[in-house]
């Protein structure tokens, strides 16, 4: 089971940028086709912006013209948790962090290899390039 990581929201309002705190922690969403990593090819780990919890690898990216950075997979299924949203009119799937509680994204049945296509914010990430 994943630690949970409890802060205050003064402590998330310091530590994370406007943006990143709209999005991570009153779920919210960036813009379309505007994240720092919707079209990056950079081989690594995608990690938590709010935690460092490990949650997708750079093998499981793909181009999905969604407009914000899509895996077919997690690292691991036990970093991440899914919940119904019925916000907006519409029946999704909120993937949020298991570690923190941060919003990431939603996935959607539709992607390739595994089903699925988890659409997940880039500032809700921060990408720790392989070396080498």
């Amino acid at each position: 089971m994943t630690p949970k990581i409890q802060k205050t929201d003064e402590e998330w309002r310091a530590e994370l940028t406007p943006e990143q705190y709209k999005v991570m922690r009153q779920k919210g969403t960036e813009a379309p086709f505007r994240g720092l990593y919707t079209d990056t090819e950079t081989p690594g780990t995608y990690r938590c912006a709010g935690c460092s919890t490990e949650l997708f690898s750079s093998e499981t990216k793909f181009h999905s013209g969604s407009g914000w950075p899509s895996f077919y997979d997690v690292v691991d299924h036990g970093a991440v948790d899914l919940h119904e949203d019925k916000t907006l009119g519409m029946r999704r799937t909120e993937v949020t962090c298991a570690a923190c509680g941060a919003h990431l994204g939603h996935v959607f049945p539709d992607g390739p290899v595994t089903g699925q296509r988890f659409c997940i914010n880039s500032c809700a990430l921060e990408l720790d390039p392989a070396e080498g």
